[in-house]
């Protein structure tokens, strides 16, 4: 015998369709959500290949520049990121920004590491 047969479940009650539409935007607001997350975080991934690389830094050690950069210049991650993609395509980095990135890959570069 089934548990489902011995405790019976009580059906839910049906949604107004004021209760619909309202379901329906907290849905349809927590996709743009997601999908902003998505794409904010495939920009961080790349930027932390090009600090990888130019800073000749650890994966790890990329996220952190970019945190560091970030919290120091009060600028969201995903905004330093997209301007680090950029500097790599051969935009300026604002002085700022420039200034807190060296600061932040001088302290995690494998050179300046005690062996």
């Amino acid at each position: 015998m089934s548990s489902s047969s011995t405790y019976p479940h009580p059906q839910p009650s049906p949604l107004s369709v004021d209760e619909l539409v309202a379901e329906l935007e907290r849905v349809r607001a927590e996709n743009r959500q997601l999908h902003q997350a998505l794409a904010s975080h495939a920009v961080v991934d790349q930027a932390i290949g090009v600090l990888t690389v130019l800073g000749q830094i650890a994966p790890t050690d990329g996220f952190t520049v970019l945190r560091e950069a970030s919290q120091h210049t009060n600028i969201k991650l995903s905004a330093v990121a997209e301007q680090v993609l950029k500097h790599a395509q051969g935009a300026a980095l604002p002085d700022v920004l420039l200034g807190e990135l060296q600061a932040a890959l001088a302290r995690h570069t494998f050179n300046s590491r005690p062996v």
